[in-house]
């Protein structure tokens, strides 16, 4: 198969507007008319991971953390950063990042995370907002299922665990159809009176072009009438953390222990133990403090994550257990995730994670 075909297939699963506005996901380097040779797949990209795929002769490299965060006047080798660029492009190698549209999507980064750990009851710990649209249209009786199944197709009508959904109510539509047009129904100068449905859908906001262009393309009308409108309430199917709870709880340092062998990790930072039971558990993937309020909001009994402030641990040090693992740590599984989910749309594909640890940050 050709490399874009994986690609999409992958946008399909995390899509790009679900990353944060800082952040860079998506294509890095390369052309992807190619045929894939094979996919390497790892944390971070360095020259040695390059390397590896070299040796491999896979074509294309899959990473969590994008290599390109910022533009360039010049590419001459002066940091890892540029070596990687020249050296793929001197390969015809493929980099694609999957980061934070991984993260924020559903059974994305985190679930990976809340597995490892045993959670159960999994959900967003912090829904997008403003991130739905609710669309309004009107069809012919007789041909609303046909129009309301092409909006399904494209992506509407998603409501937690339930698909297809919307509301629909039978009414009369009027119109007169002028010269130069061609009308479904009616006759050209008189006004037509037609029984119809009226369609209400909700999909998520950066659908709304692809499901524009469906619905014009499927509906009878020369003309259709269709409304946009803003939907406040959050969308819990994307989002940043997840918060789920333990089958059974377990004391704070029995916790903290099984965590530490889990992700292999060589120092688990956490704050002052209250004797508390550990059951609702809040996480998020690399630098997640950001999200301890809500953890503590939600009132989980501990926050896991890779990097953590300093003062929020005196701020909270009464409220919750505060464990940090390491950024890589956390997220190193992510490498598992990916592969799975390839092994499943293209299970003739060519597949391996990388062997290389790309932690930057050493113990002692």
């Amino acid at each position: 198969m050709k490399i874009k075909e994986i690609l999409n297939a992958l946008e399909m699963f995390a899509p790009l507007p679900l990353q944060d506005g800082f952040d860079n996901a998506g294509l890095q380097i390369g052309l992807t008319d190619a045929e894939a040779t094979g996919a390497l797949l790892c944390l971070d990209v360095t020259e040695a991971v390059v390397d590896e795929a070299v040796t491999l002769g896979y074509n294309l490299i899959i990473s969590h953390h994008p290599l390109i965060f910022k533009g360039f006047k010049s590419i001459i080798g002066k940091d890892y950063v540029e070596r990687c660029v020249i050296k793929a492009i001197k390969n015809d190698i493929v980099i694609y990042s999957m980061h934070t549209n991984l993260d924020n999507a559903l059974q994305g980064v985190n679930y990976k995370i809340a597995e490892k750990i045993g959670l159960k009851q999994v959900r967003i710990l912090e829904p997008k907002e403003n991130a739905l649209l609710k669309l309004v249209t009107f069809a012919p009786r007789k041909q609303a299922d046909g129009v309301r199944n092409i909006l399904f197709k494209y992506g509407c009508g998603c409501i937690g665990n339930y698909d297809s959904c919307s509301y629909n109510v039978e009414g009369k539509g009027t119109f007169r159809a002028g010269k130069g047009t061609h009308p479904f129904c009616g006759k050209i100068g008189e006004l037509h009176q037609e029984d119809e449905v009226r369609i209400e859908t909700v999909l998520p906001a950066y659908r709304r072009q692809q499901v524009t262009t469906a619905l014009l393309e499927a509906h009878p009308y020369e003309e259709p009438a269709y409304d946009f409108y803003p939907v406040q309430n959050v969308w819990a199917q994307a989002g940043a953390g997840v918060i789920g709870e333990l089958e059974e709880p377990e004391t704070e340092s029995d916790f903290l222990r099984r965590i530490k062998q889990t992700f292999e990790v060589g120092c688990v930072k956490h704050s002052r133990m209250a004797g508390r039971l550990i059951q609702k558990v809040a996480l998020c993937g690399g630098a997640g403090a950001f999200l301890l309020p809500r953890a503590v909001s939600s009132q989980a009994d501990v926050f896991i994550t890779g990097e953590m402030k300093y003062h929020d641990y005196f701020y909270y040090e009464n409220s919750i257990l505060i464990a940090e693992i390491g950024h890589y740590e956390s997220e190193q599984y992510t490498k598992e995730l990916i592969y799975s989910l390839l092994e499943k749309m293209f299970p003739s594909l060519e597949l391996q994670m990388t062997r290389i640890n790309t932690n930057p940050i050493k113990y002692l």
